[in-house]
């Protein structure tokens, strides 16, 4: 007899370590707001595992944006270049800064940037390139840098997906100054370290989450001053904590970014975790590669495609149906047994909001990913067993039950109760 109601959900977040002790601690400490000693401890992690220049946590991977917006002295009139199959954030901290978007296409095989067909999108007024590393997958940095480097352009990644991600090709004419402390650390270069500005979040959907919270990095080292003046309200006061000043005033614009210290310490107990729970994640993701490929290459749908400049961080698992219509079906069919799956973004550039405000013609690629990219369960808590339960179920919507029994493999309309 079915159950009622979702057994296996898109996603869960968990508890996989100290965070309760570390929010205790954070209590103890009587330091609750921003910039206290879990704050610098996960500033500290990204650097040194890293090798990021400069790092702030932020409430939100939106507001890490909107300080990247202004260290970028956006200014009306002034254009930058965005994916159209992102999230809002992407654009709307720009957009708040008075720039006109210029929305980029997709790739054909790929949710990310069209890196080629950039150039033909950069005018005289075009101020910053913002690549969006979907999924976790670097998107084309080689070509993306090169170019930002002939135009004198900035570059700010949205690397909200991309934590303990890497680009592992060479950059060629496309490489920074910084980039060899980042190559101190390991030859592979961590997304969100390559461009000017990078932003992270820690949404309670990534791989690592303290419910809300993002980080912005700063790898040009001319920026961080002023960074820090803007995460602490428009002050000099983070230099007056560290004693270099004898008094803190109001020197520039900013904004209360810093997140509080319960948030610093829920997540610096997520990163003590970092390793055990990305093992876990590709172990998941491998199990979905594994069981459905051979679908895949019949030609029933796309799987997840690796660049072959791009490691894989295990942040999401999709497929790419033949229609619209087939991947609404597919979603009903896994709700029916208990499974939620998820459609992601829609086209920016069609949006309610934006549509009237720019010319040109809607992304072609970006629409194929909005109408029929699909994203299976995959959170840390997701065990083996449900990972193989929602294989079995994608497989027999496109087989039949009958079809997936004769290949010995395990078929449960009705997954197992929590």
């Amino acid at each position: 007899m079915r159950r009622e109601g979702t057994v296996i959900p898109f996603n869960r977040p968990t508890l996989i370590g100290k965070e309760l002790a570390y929010v205790a601690d954070a209590v103890a400490s009587g330091k609750l707001s921003g910039n206290g000693p879990f704050t610098q401890k996960c500033q500290r992690f990204f650097e040194e595992r890293y090798g990021f220049t400069k790092c702030l946590l932020t409430t939100s991977c939106t507001d890490a944006l909107e300080m990247a917006a202004l260290l970028a002295d956006i200014q009306p009139g002034d254009e930058v270049i965005v994916p159209s199959y992102t999230f809002v954030s992407t654009a709307l901290a720009f957009v708040r800064q008075g720039a006109r978007i210029v929305f980029a296409d997709s790739s054909p095989g790929h949710p990310n940037m069209d890196a080629a067909s950039l150039e033909a999108l950069i005018t005289p007024r075009t101020k910053a390139i913002v690549p969006v590393h979907y999924g976790g997958y670097a998107c084309d940095m080689r070509t993306i840098l090169a170019v930002a480097r002939r135009y004198k352009l900035l570059v700010i990644a949205d690397a909200a997906q991309a934590i303990d991600a890497y680009y592992t090709a060479d950059l060629g004419e496309g490489s920074y100054p910084w980039h060899k402390r980042l190559k101190a650390v390991r030859d592979e270069l961590p997304l969100g370290g390559l461009g000017h500005l990078g932003c992270f979040s820690f949404h309670e959907t990534k791989n690592i989450q303290c419910g809300e919270g993002g980080m912005l990095v700063i790898n040009d080292p001319r920026f961080i001053r002023r960074a820090e003046i803007i995460w602490e309200k428009g002050t000099n006061r983070a230099e007056f904590s560290r004693g270099e000043i004898n008094k803190y005033e109001w020197v520039d614009v900013g904004s209360s970014f810093l997140p509080s210290g319960i948030t610093a310490a829920f997540l610096y107990a997520q990163l003590e975790a970092l390793e055990k729970v990305q093992a876990r994640r590709k172990k998941l993701w491998r199990t979905y590669y594994a069981a459905l490929k051979p679908l895949a290459n019949q030609g029933f749908f796309e799987i997840p495609v690796l660049p072959p400049y791009s490691t894989n961080n295990a942040h999401m698992f999709y497929l790419v149906c033949r229609s619209q219509e087939e991947r609404a079906r597919l979603m009903a069919f896994l709700k029916a047994r208990g499974i939620q799956a998820a459609t992601h973004y829609l086209s920016l550039r069609a949006s309610a909001y934006y549509r009237d405000k720019c010319s040109g013609p809607n992304p072609v690629h970006c629409m194929r990913f909005v109408d029929r990219l699909v994203r299976l369960p995959l959170f840390d808590a997701l065990k083996r067993e449900e990972a193989e339960c929602v294989a079995d179920a994608v497989k027999a919507f496109f087989l039949g039950p009958g079809e997936v029994a004769q290949q010995g493999r395990r078929y449960l309309s009705n997954p197992p109760a929590k």
